[in-house]
């Protein structure tokens, strides 16, 4: 975890499209620091959850397929979450390892309730292929195995999901220098301590370590609150909903420079009020900020990381 955040400093400290603003930090601080906005994982009420190892498997499979949804105007991340919940109601067995290999792509169209094909699903169906694969091979094809392999850290749960899964392999170059971010690996970090209320398989020693997970919306929000400032070339794309590349400067500078900018306002939390507030605690917050801001500009980037 500390690769993600020296990376991501390092790209804040060379970034030429993405500004991280100091005093934006402050407000953002002033407003927050007394009263931090708790938010319930499952305020939504769409996951599956059982406390038991089904939903970890439920977790693991809904967070190798949490990326991308942009393409289709209606379709979201309720959807999948929703989707994947209905599966295991109606039958337990639907995301054993087994038959994670053997998924199409209409089936999971099927599953989702979706009627027509899912943005990247060529993809979705490689890494839930994938997932099953690995998990047979590594973990008795249970993710509740990957966990308990984990020994209650979540850096090292992390680093073994990207050491087995390639999926989860969120990294990149930039300006010559290697890039760590790991959206979908940590929040699969966070989902097992949220849904498990840091007990059981979501008991993690060192929960701390995880950074927020740089997606499309954390970064719209943070520059709604002027805590994030674009050049206007890129404000001029980003408003006119234009196509980004993934691993171009800019896409990493948004993603790399929101990390970093959550972490100065974790740690300046700390000195005016002397909290420790987690970083995942404040990346649920922003989300769900976000989400009710049904207007907000987003960057759009095709990609299996987020």
């Amino acid at each position: 975890m500390e690769e993600v955040r020296a990376s991501a400093a390092w790209v804040a400290s060379q970034s030429s499209h993405v500004i991280v603003n100091q005093s934006g930090i402050e407000k953002v601080v002033e407003d927050i620091k007394d009263s931090i906005p708790k938010v319930e994982w499952d305020f939504e009420g769409i996951h599956y959850f059982d406390g038991a190892p089904l939903s970890v498997q439920y977790l693991f499979v809904l967070d190798a397929l949490n990326f991308c949804f942009w393409p289709d105007e209606e379709l979201n991340y309720d959807h999948l979450a929703l989707g994947l919940k209905r599966a295991l109601d109606h039958d337990k067995s639907a995301l054993d390892a087994d038959r994670l290999q053997n998924y199409t792509g209409p089936e999971l169209q099927e599953m989702l309730k979706w009627p027509r094909p899912l943005p990247l699903e060529d993809e979705r169906i490689r890494l839930l292929h994938e997932v099953g694969r690995v998990l047979e091979r590594d973990f008795e094809g249970k993710a509740s195995k990957l966990v308990e392999a984990s020994g209650k850290s979540a850096a090292k749960l992390v680093e073994l999901v990207t050491q087995h899964f390639p999926g989860f392999r969120d990294h990149t170059v930039y300006k010559g220098h290697q890039i760590f971010l790991y959206k979908r690996a940590q929040i699969f970090v966070a989902d097992l301590w949220g849904a498990f209320k840091g007990k059981g398989f979501g008991e993690f020693k060192d929960i701390g370590s995880i950074t927020i997970f740089a997606d499309y919306i954390v970064p719209a929000v943070l520059r709604h609150l002027g805590v994030l400032h674009y050049t206007s070339s890129l404000a001029s794309i980003v408003d006119s909903n234009k196509v980004i590349c993934s691993g171009s400067e800019e896409e990493v500078e948004l993603r790399a420079c929101t990390i970093h900018a959550v972490e100065k306002i974790r740690d300046l939390i700390f000195v005016k009020s002397g909290k420790q507030v987690l970083s995942v605690e404040l990346d649920l917050w922003l989300w769900s900020y976000g989400i009710q801001l049904t207007s907000l500009p987003y960057h759009r980037t095709l990609s299996i990381y987020y």
